[in-house]
């Protein structure tokens, strides 16, 4: 099985939920592919490295944070997997418009763009509707002071959902919900201790 964790808007594969995530499913169910690719911070980039490897290794499921959710959701959609979103991004063009600048990856350590015309793809690649709303589990709190959580149960409507009051848009407590997200994902159960 091959699971993959796509990471937040001006994130890496090294924040602290990829790495938690890594840890966890390397520990856990070392006979899965665990995939946490650094993405670049534009939309067409980012979809272009996500084809590219899901081209090769398609996802059994897919772990999103963030921005990282609402790409996820869109790979989903095309693969027709199960995806985990955490304070999942809805209508992401709305809300990087506040976001335009010069960034800089300090993993893949290059300078980026985000540009007005980057938010037309974004609008461009946001599923209208989803064709299987019960693929997804959706973790919010509603704490999060980027993203208005309401939107996202609002869209995700048919999926399971669990807000927990409180928290922020990192998410609190990511850590105690991966055996959930494990289960959600319908990965093997790990190996009982003594079995061979």
């Amino acid at each position: 099985m091959t699971l993959y964790y796509l990471h937040g808007f001006a994130s890496s594969s090294q924040s602290v939920k990829a790495v938690q995530a890594r840890s966890f499913f390397a520990a856990r169910y070392p006979s899965c592919s665990f995939i946490a690719p650094d993405l670049a911070y534009t939309p067409a980039e980012a979809m272009a490295q996500l084809v590219s490897l899901m081209n090769i290794a398609p996802p059994s499921a897919i772990i999103g944070s963030s921005l990282g959710g609402f790409l996820a959701t869109v790979m989903a959609e095309r693969y027709h997997c199960r995806a985990c979103l955490i304070n999942p991004a809805v209508a992401p063009h709305e809300v990087l418009a506040d976001f335009l600048g010069d960034y800089y990856h300090p993993v893949l350590k290059r300078h980026f763009a985000v540009q007005q015309h980057h938010m037309a793809l974004l609008q461009q690649l946001m599923p209208v509707r989803l064709a299987q709303p019960a693929n997804y589990l959706v973790l919010l709190q509603s704490g999060d002071e980027v993203l208005d959580y309401r939107k996202a149960v609002s869209y995700y409507r048919g999926a399971r959902l669990q807000v927990t009051e409180g928290g922020d848009h990192s998410f609190i407590g990511f850590a105690d919900y991966l055996p959930a997200i494990a289960e959600f994902c319908q990965l093997a159960p790990p190996a009982s201790p003594g079995s061979q």
